[in-house]
């Protein structure tokens, strides 16, 4: 089998890199490499941030969940469904106008930035090092995955197998950058996609159809059936909870301001979200056809290695060849969200350090190779990081997103919906969000057990309100800018 699984392994790895080499040509400016010169399609916009978004959590992560837990696991899908579809409803329309009208803005500190008129660079220094410092343990933690999936795919070393991994990933991001990973991950999501269906299908149908399979998960433990079962008050508001982190994900909605035109956002929230939700509950079905399989046979999985339900489902279930690009669709799941990580955070170097503090009149060409060195540079402190599994930081993929959304999500939104707010508000949501974030997780017992993204969010959002209110109106000319983008409903 592994002959045959890694000629597709490299058929579908040369093909990321042939994108990104085509994608070299097309990129000329800085605007080109970071968000793609505002030509994204809607369609590949749609897959690109669900693909980004997802992770290998989604094909490894949340089966395992679902073979633990059964239909319990169906809570976070449910808030991480909402929390998209708000997100593509209510911002991506209003993000792609404001940060064209906000001084042409192509990242999300620079909006954030203009959007206030901040001169001291505060708002922008503070938003890029959250970036940074979050997404370099963030994309170290992802580099882990990729090694172990090609270390028990081909019986690599891990050392071998990480390097290979993230070799192929800086390349294509390198050469590309945006339009790069836009499509790369288009394909990916296809993959993922597929494989999600695929794999729950099959499995399901080998059990002898979804009736038996319900009766086999029940034999097991009838509790996997409920989703109330083992489940308090508290938990259930923790998994959707999830939903609130998708308004201050940078690596999501920057999709929405490379849109082509408003006019795709409809096309585009209608594709995500279709490919969402069929892709959660298949990977939810993964896993609840798992407990049926492997559980119900008395053949249990070992316990600590429940996640590897996809992986041991594609090597039993299928030929060696189909089996080959299913278990790709789990390293794309792993790329497609390191490489958008990747080219934030280079973005976040190349604008809002490099250009914004050291070289204002800095050339398109220079700032296109500050952006794709910073890809280098972050790619190989994560690298470095994740050398030895034991001493990454894993849990801080955890907090990210509570604290990516709870220090983002609140002033991205209020920045697109009131006007009364302030530059000092954003400031305190900012730092407020963040801080509650990483306090609160360190906390154990009680109500500390709530997800910290529901404290995080709600005190950034009370934080940034009651500044602004305290704090002296916004300019004339800053109103005047909230009111164009006001008449463009």
């Amino acid at each position: 089998m592994e002959n045959a699984t890694l000629i597709t392994f490299i058929i579908y790895l040369v093909g990321m890199l042939g994108i990104g080499l085509f994608f070299y040509r097309m990129t000329s400016n800085l605007s080109d490499y970071v968000l793609g010169g505002r030509r994204l399609g809607g369609s590949v916009a749609a897959l690109s941030a669900g693909a980004s978004d997802m992770s290998s959590w989604l094909l490894l992560g949340l089966p395992g969940y679902a073979y633990v837990a059964g239909m319990e696991a169906i809570w976070i899908c449910v808030g991480l469904s909402v929390g998209a579809y708000l997100n593509w409803q209510f911002v991506a329309k209003r993000l792609r106008q404001y940060t064209e009208v906000a001084g042409d803005a192509i990242t999300i500190p620079s909006y954030i930035e203009n959007r206030f008129h901040d001169q001291t660079k505060l708002l922008r220094v503070i938003s890029a090092i959250v970036i940074l410092v979050f997404f370099a343990f963030y994309t170290s933690a992802g580099l882990v995955g990729g090694a172990l999936l090609f270390e028990s795919s081909f019986g690599l070393s891990y050392t071998n197998a990480l390097i290979i991994g993230a070799v192929v990933i800086i390349s294509y991001t390198f050469l590309g950058g945006f339009l790069a990973v836009s499509w790369t991950d288009f394909f990916q999501g296809i993959l993922m996609f597929l494989a999600l269906v695929i794999v729950p299908v099959v499995a399901i149908s080998h059990l002898g159809g979804w009736q038996e399979t319900v009766n086999a998960v029940g034999n097991v433990d009838p509790a996997h059936l409920d989703v109330f079962a083992n489940v308090t008050t508290l938990s259930i508001i923790s998994l959707v909870a999830w939903g609130l982190g998708y308004f201050g994900q940078p690596h999501i909605i920057t999709r929405f301001m490379a849109v082509s035109s408003v006019k795709e956002i409809p096309k585009a929230r209608f594709i995500g979200m279709t490919w969402m939700v069929i892709a959660l509950f298949g990977a939810i079905f993964t896993g609840f056809a798992g407990i049926a399989y492997f559980a119900g046979s008395g053949a249990p999985i070992a316990a600590g290695a429940e996640e590897t339900v996809f992986i041991l489902f594609t090597q039993i279930l299928f030929d060696p060849w189909v089996a080959g690009f299913l278990l790709a669709a789990i390293l794309s799941a792993i790329m497609s969200t390191i490489d958008s990580q990747l080219l934030v955070s280079s973005s976040a170097l190349a604008e809002d350090f490099y250009k914004s503090i050291f070289r204002r009149n800095a050339s398109e060409t220079e700032l296109v190779w500050v952006g794709r060195f910073g890809v280098l540079l972050i790619a190989v402190i994560a690298t470095l990081l994740a050398l030895n599994p034991e001493n990454t930081v894993l849990d801080l993929v955890g907090y990210a997103w509570a604290g990516f959304g709870a220090a983002f999500g609140p002033v991205i939104i209020l920045s697109l919906f009131w006007k009364r707010m302030t530059r000092n508000g954003a400031l305190a949501g900012m730092i407020i969000g963040g801080a509650v974030v990483i306090i609160w997780s360190r906390i154990q017992g009680g109500w500390f057990d709530l997800y910290e993204i529901v404290p995080g969010f709600l005190l950034s959002l009370i934080a940034i309100i009651i500044v602004s209110l305290l704090d002296k109106e916004p300019s004339k000319e800053i109103q005047a800018e909230f009111e164009s983008v006001e008449s463009q409903k």
